[in-house]
C-alpha cells in the first residue's frame, strides 16, 4: 500500500516517479492479495501503465511527456524560489537519470 500511495502522490508531484512505485505495488499485490492485484490491473490510470510495462517493457508517449515536463517544471520552480544551489544540483542529477531511463524505454504500441 505504501508503494501504491507513493505512486499516487507521484502523479501530481514531479519528484516522485509514478510507474516504478505502481509496478512494485503490482508485484506485491500479486504475491499477497488477488483482490488488490486485480483492482490495480483494472484501474483506469494505473492499469495501462502496468499492462504496457508487462507486455512490452514500455512507457506510453503521453506518460513520458508528462513525466519530462514535470521534471523541467520542478527545476524551474526551484530556480524561481531560489532554492540552494546544492539542492538544484541534486535534483538535476536525479532527474537527469530518471529522464534517461524514461526516454530509453520503448513507446507502447498504443501511444
Amino acid at each position: 500500500m505504501l508503494s501504491l500511495t507513493l505512486g499516487g502522490i507521484g502523479v501530481v508531484l514531479p519528484l516522485l516517479p509514478t510507474t516504478p512505485f505502481v509496478l512494485v505495488a503490482a508485484i506485491a499485490f500479486a504475491n499477497s492479495s488477488e483482490r488488490l492485484h486485480n483492482w490495480l490491473l483494472e484501474h483506469r490510470i494505473f492499469g495501462p501503465l502496468i499492462a504496457d510495462w508487462r507486455r512490452y517493457g514500455a512507457i506510453s508517449r503521453r506518460t513520458k511527456t508528462v513525466s519530462l515536463l514535470s521534471m523541467v517544471a520542478l527545476v524551474l520552480i526551484s530556480l524561481l524560489l531560489s532554492v540552494p544551489t546544492h539542492v538544484i544540483v541534486i535534483q538535476a542529477l536525479f532527474l537527469t537519470a530518471s529522464a534517461a531511463f524514461i526516454i530509453t524505454r520503448p513507446d507502447s504500441p498504443d501511444s
